[in-house]
């Protein structure tokens, strides 16, 4: 069994006999509970840790384990907070964007799906592709270093803001350590260059279909989404053109690597024209490259960042160690010239201060060890197979529903549902059939073209759920689209 799951079952066994004790009395002792409940010692030392944090237990060093002295907790009494609603949408002189934020598109892909449910809505690793010996070994490093639990610079520790440089710039060297922030991840990066960059209440250009954390992101900093549609070669830059003469925004996010959710990569011309219409304009180039260490195996060689070829300041860049890794390190960095550099820190210092030390020395020694190469070359591999197991699956037991491009990186695909098609209703049907997708409505910031569904591939064990997945899918379809 896993250890955390005896955990917590251990936890809950001793929770329901802790009525059959006295407030006070004893309970045996680890070993006794060991040898009756067949566990480790670790994991009884943990059960008690755990009582003894919600105050069911107290222990003495010495002398064992006791039923604490004050009753079980009760379920608290709700008040009346009704008044709430009232003070949370009171609007002020001059406010234009409303302060509520929806969530549900971030939401749907954070959310730990009920047990038997296969999990084709996740943008995380499957725990099998994750690099958890290396990770531990890492961490176990890191923690032993001199000062490793002292106050870090609030810019980061220079070697790692060097290599995200280093990343970032490419061979070139066209960024150094100085231009880099780091962050607690790629979300806290986006929220921060929006805040940093437009003030409440401005215009922000975002892709058409583009990743629902942006929209939240925007939408909690003040901001109005504005959609700038994205074919098969990424954002178009005659509507970004467009779009900027007529809202006058000076900031555009976008991705230009494998795109999420549609998986286009911007073309080689279209990036010369998106950092030229924008510095025309006056605007920053928000690139959020969440996928680069999310390529498969069968990609050709990836073009470099937009940060790489911008000598002026235009790109601001986002990008994360978190999506490669495991969805608890939360390591980042911004990537900024000019400026812009500090006010982006100005606005991070604010929010969090610095990211906790112990964490940026453990993101250094993973990527610093040859554990690490071996990994991105692991899940690249892994990654192409799985996605060719899902296309092949898709197309052959959905007809109905169209795959319009097989991106090259990612771990994702989009699927347009026939016109008119309630995707609610086939996420809603799919959840039931044991398999949670992804909605399309979330991904759009106005009123989309067509209903679609995007499902992931890197959440899964492995190929044999991808193909249970899609039959079970297909029930859905059954069901709501007359077997589309």
């Amino acid at each position: 069994m896993h250890q955390r799951s005896s955990v917590a079952e251990l936890a809950e066994s001793l929770r329901k006999e802790l009525d059959r004790y006295s407030p006070g009395e004893k309970l045996p002792s680890s070993r006794a509970l060991v040898e009756r409940y067949r566990v480790s010692p670790v994991t009884v030392s943990r059960a008690l840790a755990a009582l003894t944090a919600e105050g069911l237990v107290t222990t003495r060093p010495g002398a064992g384990a006791f039923r604490a002295d004050r009753p079980r907790d009760r379920a608290p009494q709700p008040g009346d907070t009704s008044w709430q609603e009232v003070a949370l949408s009171v609007e002020t002189a001059g406010e234009s964007v409303p302060r509520s934020v929806d969530a549900s598109g971030v939401l749907a892909t954070l959310a730990a799906p009920p047990p038997g449910i296969l999990e084709f809505n996740s943008g995380y690793l499957h725990s099998s592709l994750q690099p958890e010996r290396a990770l531990a070994a890492a961490l176990a490093r890191a923690g032993r270093r001199p000062g490793a639990w002292g106050r870090p610079p609030v810019e980061g520790l220079a070697e790692l803001r060097a290599w995200f440089a280093r990343e970032i710039g490419g061979p070139a060297g066209v960024l150094g350590a100085a231009d880099v922030l780091v962050t607690a991840g790629g979300q806290a990066a986006l929220t921060c260059a929006l805040r940093a960059l437009a003030p409440p209440g401005a215009p922000v250009l975002v892709e058409s279909p583009t990743y629902p954390g942006i929209l939240a992101a925007a939408r909690a900093s003040g901001l109005r989404p504005v959609p700038v549609p994205v074919d098969a070669d990424g954002i178009r830059p005659d509507l970004l053109a467009e779009a900027l003469r007529a809202t006058g925004a000076r900031v555009v996010v976008c991705q230009p690597l494998f795109q999420n959710p549609t998986g286009a990569v911007l073309s080689a011309q279209r990036r010369r024209e998106v950092i030229g219409i924008a510095r025309a304009a006056g605007a920053f180039v928000v690139e959020d490259d969440f996928a680069r260490r999310l390529v498969h195996e069968d990609a050709p060689p990836l073009p470099a960042t937009l940060a790489a070829d911008d000598p002026d300041g235009v790109v601001v860049h986002v990008c994360s160690l978190t999506k490669a890794t495991s969805p608890s390190l939360r390591v980042g960095a911004l990537a900024a010239r000019g400026p812009a550099l500090e006010r982006l820190r100005a606005i991070q210092v604010v929010d969090s201060f610095f990211v906790p030390r112990p964490l940026q020395e453990a993101a250094l020694e993973l990527v610093g060890a040859p554990a690490w190469p071996r990994h991105l070359r692991g899940v690249a591999a892994e990654l192409h197979a799985r996605r060719e197991a899902l296309v092949t699956a898709v197309r052959r037991e959905l007809p109905g529903l169209q795959l319009r491009h097989v991106p090259p990186g990612g771990y994702h695909l989009w699927l347009r549902l026939p016109q008119g098609a309630d995707e609610t209703a086939l996420a809603s049907a799919a959840l039931r059939a044991g398999v949670a997708v992804a909605p399309g409505r979330p991904y759009f910031c106005a009123e989309p073209p067509a209903p679609h569904v995007r499902l992931s591939f890197a959440s899964v064990a492995g190929a044999g759920e991808l193909a249970e997945g899609v039959r079970r899918l297909r029930t859905a379809c059954d069901e709501v689209l007359g077997g589309a």
